[in-house]
């Protein structure tokens, strides 16, 4: 087995992973509805969207947890789009050493 051509691929196999999360796309909503922001695999958000019905001056707060919750919603499925990204690609390098890799 050639340890250079196997880092080699496992590097091509992260920057491949790198681009893929900078490509993806993960919405969340809450409230409904009310409340929808969308993220990278980056857990860069790209949108938010709010429905001009929660827009109430006199209960500000209740947006504000729309919006929280909503952020953490779409980031804990980025996470779980992540793990299984990663897992499928941490099998794939495992496979190509005898014994797979330990740990993983």
């Amino acid at each position: 087995m050639n340890v250079q051509k196997l880092m080699r691929q496992a590097q091509q196999m992260q920057e491949r992973l790198q681009r893929e999360l900078e490509e993806t796309s993960v919405e969340a909503s809450v409230g409904g509805g009310m409340v929808a922001v969308t993220m990278n695999g980056h857990k860069t958000l790209t949108a938010v969207r709010i429905d001009p019905e929660v827009l109430d001056p006199e209960d500000a707060s209740m947006l504000e947890d729309l919006v929280l919750a909503a952020v953490n919603e779409a980031s804990r499925r980025v996470d779980e789009m992540v793990q299984e990204k990663v897992g499928g690609l941490t099998g794939a390098l495992g496979g190509m050493l005898p014994g797979g890799l330990p740990g993983f």
